[in-house]
Order: structure tokens, then sequence, then C-alpha cells
């Protein structure tokens, strides 16, 4: 393996960008394991530093993707072996270190899972951060006792990829789900997905007071801003409101009511840099009790490496729907 094509991220002299070229195997980021990738995904935050709209980045060059999947080609770490099918999200990936938009990528052993029994190495890039995501904010939840007894779970950015996958996982897990996205078009394919019901955002009125009648027993919230200050009033005592997005800002304005009187917890999910005794534990879940039962759909675009940038354009615009698998080479 001498050269490898990637999808490259440049911040230097000559500006900021991005695109496919070759590079030598020897420039990737220093790992024990060597992977050949077979699939990766689109993130929000690909899509940031995909296009520099965003400054996630902490070096360059990098090949981007925050995820990835394919199986070991050498190792210097025990544990694995040539062959094993792999997986890896976040931990350092196109921020401080090669990312998955690449035939092969170099991993530290830490941060290197197997895959699990039941998930394929495609289903887990279906998967990928947002799955990731959407079950470790279920996981906190459970572990501060939010119980489908609390009353319905409400999912906002519903029509998105942690989204979509949350309404599967939450509902497969046993809560009610009511979706809240601005896109009604997808209503109905939202509720196959388990939403027991539809909330269209741009109709949805808050009403500003600081305790409002409770009418969700908690919310895995992907927007933030003026939402997440809606929704902190309407949960139902000890209800948790998970949080791991900011499309709608990253300040909110509230007041301390919801949780001196009502016990709401607020609970911060950052993906990134999970624990690897969690990160095992949330992947075991998602291969078997929580596993999606509506991957195959939830995933609405496979795409190669030079179909990226379009794919980063639309999420910006706010036009994506569901997942986008980016195929590098798969395998069986």
């Amino acid at each position: 393996m001498a050269s490898l094509l990637t999808f490259r991220i440049h911040d230097d002299d000559a500006g900021y960008r991005a695109g496919i070229e070759t590079i030598d195997a020897d420039a990737l980021s220093p790992g024990e394991v060597l992977v050949k990738v077979a699939y990766s995904s689109v993130n929000y935050k690909d899509a940031l530093a995909g296009t520099g709209k965003g400054r996630i980045l902490r070096r360059y060059p990098l090949n981007g993707g925050i995820d990835l999947a394919g199986h070991v080609v050498a190792s210097t770490a025990p544990q694995f072996r040539e062959g094993d099918a792999v997986l890896c999200t976040g931990s350092g990936l196109s921020e401080t270190r090669d990312g998955g938009y690449a035939e092969y990528a170099r991993l530290d052993a830490r941060w290197t899972i197997p895959l699990p029994d039941g998930l394929s190495l495609r289903e887990s890039m279906i998967l990928g951060t947002a799955g990731f995501t959407a079950a470790l904010a279920l996981l906190r939840m459970q572990d501060n006792r939010q119980t489908p007894e609390l009353g319905p779970i409400a999912v906002t950015g519903a029509s998105g990829g942690v989204g979509m996958l949350a309404i599967d996982i939450f509902s497969r897990a046993g809560y009610e789900v009511h979706a809240i996205s601005g896109k009604p078009a997808h209503f109905d394919f939202l509720r196959e997905l388990g939403a027991s019901a539809c909330l269209d955002r741009h109709q949805l009125a808050f009403s500003g007071k600081p305790l409002d009648s409770a009418r969700f027993g908690g919310a895995l919230d992907n927007v933030g801003g003026a939402t997440l200050a809606g929704l902190l009033p309407l949960v139902n005592p000890y209800g948790n409101v998970a949080i791991c997005g900011n499309a709608g800002g990253v300040d909110f304005a509230s007041t301390v009511l919801p949780f001196i009187i009502r016990g709401v917890s607020l609970l911060g999910v950052a993906s990134a840099g999970t624990a690897r005794d969690i990160r095992d534990e949330v992947w075991q879940r998602l291969a078997s009790e929580w596993k999606p039962r509506q991957l195959d759909r939830i995933a609405t675009r496979e795409i190669s490496l030079d179909e990226l940038p379009q794919v980063f354009a639309a999420m910006l615009a706010g036009k994506s729907f569901g997942r986008s698998l980016v195929r590098i080479a798969p395998t069986v």
C-alpha cells in the first residue's frame, strides 16, 4: 500500500479547501491498528469541517470523516488481528487525526471497537455518530431514572439523522415518542419509524411561562436555543432533557423553576469524548435490544467520496433527510 485515495481538508497559506486527493500511506496519522475502510457516514460535524463553515479540525491537513468501519489489515495491538471487523466514531477522527473518508485509516487501539455481533459494517455506519449519540442520550436518561411511565419523549430535529434514529431506538426501548420537526411532509415516515405523534415546530407555540402544563416525560433535543428553553417548562417532574445539538443556537433563556420545582434534569450528551467502557455498552445495546428496526429506510442515500460536497451543502442548507452512508470499499 504505497498510496490511497482520500477526501482531505487543508487550511494553509492557500486558504481553506477540501477535496479528493491521493496521499502516501506514510502520511496517515499514527496508530496501532491499520484498517481498510469499508464505510463511513455524513454528520453535521462532517459538513462543517468539509466546508470550513465550522472550525472542527485542530490540525491540518487531515482526512475528513468522524466515523468509519472496516477490516483490520495490520495491528501491533494484541487484541486485534488481521481480518477483524471494527468500527470507530469520534475519538479525534477528523479533528486531531485522519478520519474515515479514505481507503485506509490508522486507529488508536484504545478507541477501536470490535464490531459487535448483531451488526454488519454497513449497519454500524448507518448508525455512526448519530445513532451512538441517540443511544448515549437514552443511556444517560435511564441512568437518571427515566422510565416510560414518566410520559412521552419529545424528539426535536426529528427528520435529521439523530432524530430519526432516536425515534426508532427510544420506541424500541418501550418509550412513547413525539416527533418535533419543521418538515411535515415527512410526518408519515416518522410515524412509520415509531413516533406516536408528530408536531410541526413552526406551529408549536411555547407560552414563555417559567412553568407550564407538563406534556412530556422527557426530551432529546437536537436544536438548542429557543426550542430547548420552550421544552423545559413542559417536562414532567423528574424527567430528563438530553441536549446533543445546537442547530437553533447555542444560547437559551430559562429560569431555575423547572429544576427546583419539578426536579427536571438537563443532561449533556458529548459523544466524541465518551469513555471506552461506556462506548462498549452503547454499541452492545445498539447491536441488540436497542437496534433500530428501520436502518435501511433511515439510510436515505449511499454515496461515494466525490459526492460529499453536494451532501454537505444540502445538510447545511437544512435540506437533508435521514442518513447518508459513504461507501468507501464495501466488503462482506
